[in-house]
């Protein structure tokens, strides 16, 4: 059986780019689900899958964010690996994806885990944005400020992996991957007829293709200051690229809980390496080579 993921809301679980991808289970939050069947549920994904990997925004509610600690301390589990991700939730849901298409490769639980932190990395995250005057996520100069009153401004803001902030229709584009990437887009609101992330970027960018989502996650209004955004997500679909990457990096044993991983700390029970066993904290080896235009 493939290692269970696990999204803390279902605007997160994204479908697959091409072939059959195991879905990721939904875990509820507190308001919306008792503590006893919430333990029930995770308890199931655990005698089913052996461990268990849950990602969600690092924005999430504190009580939500409680309430997955609690479910793991009541069942005593050290194979519940719980994974706060500083990146927008759309970015969330497709690394979420990623982890679901490498979930039944030969990759161990601890591995597996792991690999959230080092392919977070090559995810180029952002969106457009009618108004940057929330925005807390990156330093926004005081000219963007003041053109956010502005009648009928627009801003693109990359978060990730390097901040970028470009006024939209300046002729400015971010800077994009040099990897083969495939874009995930999710709007708040229907295509316009003329539209800057998949008219400008996408090209500019050389995406492999496409994915509009419906609807922009719930949770996208509140990480991004506003409720009128258009989200997207370039990032690397192909599961055997994947693979390669993390399986590319060395391996460590937990001092602790004895899994395997890769990077500098362990996923499910966060013990640092010890000092002389890694020589670098985890981060890109280096970029994948960009696939032909078309292919």
């Amino acid at each position: 059986m493939p290692i269970a993921i696990a999204v803390t809301s279902s605007d997160l679980v994204l479908p697959p780019p091409g072939g059959p991808v195991p879905t990721a289970a939904v875990l509820q939050p507190p308001e919306a689900q008792p503590l006893e069947d919430a333990v029930a549920q995770a308890g199931a994904l655990l005698e089913r899958c052996g461990h268990l990997v849950v990602l969600y925004p690092d924005s999430l509610a504190v009580a939500y964010v409680h309430r997955l600690h609690a479910v793991r301390s009541v069942l005593e589990s050290d194979r519940v690996a719980l994974l706060p991700v500083a990146l927008p939730p759309l970015s969330v849901g497709v690394l979420a994806r990623q982890l679901r298409q490498l979930s039944v490769s030969d990759l161990t639980p601890g591995v597996l885990a792991c690999a959230a932190r080092l392919l977070a990395h090559y995810i180029y995250a952002g969106a457009q944005l009618a108004s940057v005057a929330r925005l807390d996520r990156v330093d926004v100069g005081l000219g963007a400020h003041v053109a956010s009153l502005l009648p009928g401004a627009r801003f693109g803001v990359v978060v990730n992996p390097a901040p970028q902030v470009v006024r939209v229709g300046a002729g400015e584009l971010p800077a994009g991957p040099g990897f083969a990437t495939r874009m995930t887009v999710a709007r708040s609101r229907p295509r316009a007829t003329e539209d800057w992330v998949t008219d400008a970027v996408a090209p500019h960018w050389r995406v492999q293709g496409v994915q509009e989502i419906l609807p922009l996650p719930a949770e996208s209004r509140r990480w991004w200051g506003t409720p009128r955004a258009v989200e997207f997500a370039a990032a690397i679909p192909d599961p055997s690229v994947l693979y390669q990457l993390v399986a590319s990096v060395r391996r460590e044993e937990c001092h602790w809980c004895g899994l395997e991983l890769i990077g500098d700390r362990c996923g499910f029970c966060a013990a640092p390496v010890q000092r002389g066993e890694g020589d670098r904290a985890i981060g890109p080896p280096g970029a994948p080579e960009r696939a032909p235009a078309g292919r």
